[in-house]
């Protein structure tokens, strides 16, 4: 069921989502050839910590997960969609990675959720041209979420934009909606047709992800029983924020 949110709540959620933003800013900063992604989770708990509030990630189950999950932080390298597990058999990162930081954040009860993908140090055009577009494609996204509006509107916004660019759209992984739970109704995936899905009302609060590859739209669950990979190996970027549906533009609360 498709919750509405108070002015009350999106105010906190506001709030939550700015130290969020701050978060992974900071963990971005930490991205350099020769770092652990462990050391990358350690950082993000201390930051969490400073700032009172709970990881919204560790611990968590999603449904038909057969244990919760282990970090407060997903890192997902290169052909690694979503999801990466930083503290389980860390990765050392190389110069010339592409790595998301995916992170929700647990604030005055309420949850917020954000992505990025940086690169290591210098990357290929291809890869730089990749991390660019996948960020403009939520940008588009949130542009197209207007109240009055459908679900598939960003669908369809985000799939034009990404097909006519020559990227995959990675099957089966989509946004959500978000604030009370990790995952709420609606589904929000970025393929999608004008004017089809549910009506986008305000007090909607929702997470929009573009995740694009530079291959294919197949996906692979690895054995961790997290980490969604590339079927045909090729780099994926992701970017994620937390928007507010009004009856104009949506506030875009995780900056």
């Amino acid at each position: 069921m498709v919750t509405i949110k108070t002015q009350k709540e999106i105010e906190i959620l506001r709030e939550g989502g700015k130290r969020l933003a701050f978060i992974l800013s900071e963990v971005s900063k930490k991205v350099k050839a020769g770092i652990s992604t462990e050391v990358l989770e350690d950082f993000t708990r201390q930051l969490v910590k400073e700032g009172g509030d709970t990881p919204a990630f560790l611990n968590y189950t999603p449904r038909g997960a057969k244990r919760p999950y282990p970090s407060a932080l997903c890192v997902s390298v290169n052909n690694e969609i979503v999801h990466g597990i930083p503290n389980e058999d860390p990765l050392i990162l190389q110069e010339g990675d592409v790595v998301s930081l995916d992170m929700g954040l647990i604030h005055g009860g309420l949850i917020t959720d954000s992505a990025i993908t940086v690169g290591v140090g210098k990357i290929s055009p291809k890869n730089k041209k990749l991390i660019e577009h996948c960020k403009e494609a939520l940008g588009l996204g949130i542009k197209a979420a207007k109240g009055g509006g459908y679900i598939g509107d960003i669908g369809f916004t985000i799939e034009s934009f990404a097909r006519a660019l020559g990227y995959g759209i990675c099957s089966g992984l989509a946004g959500h909606g978000v604030g009370y739970k990790v995952h709420e109704d609606p589904f929000v995936p970025n393929e999608g047709q004008r004017g089809g899905g549910e009506l986008l009302r305000p007090g909607m609060v929702i997470a929009l992800e573009p995740m694009l590859t530079l291959g294919g739209d197949k996906i692979v669950l690895a054995k961790d029983g997290y980490t969604y990979k590339t079927a045909d190996g090729s780099v994926a970027a992701h970017f994620e924020h937390t928007i507010a549906i009004t009856n104009g533009d949506p506030i875009v609360l995780t900056k």
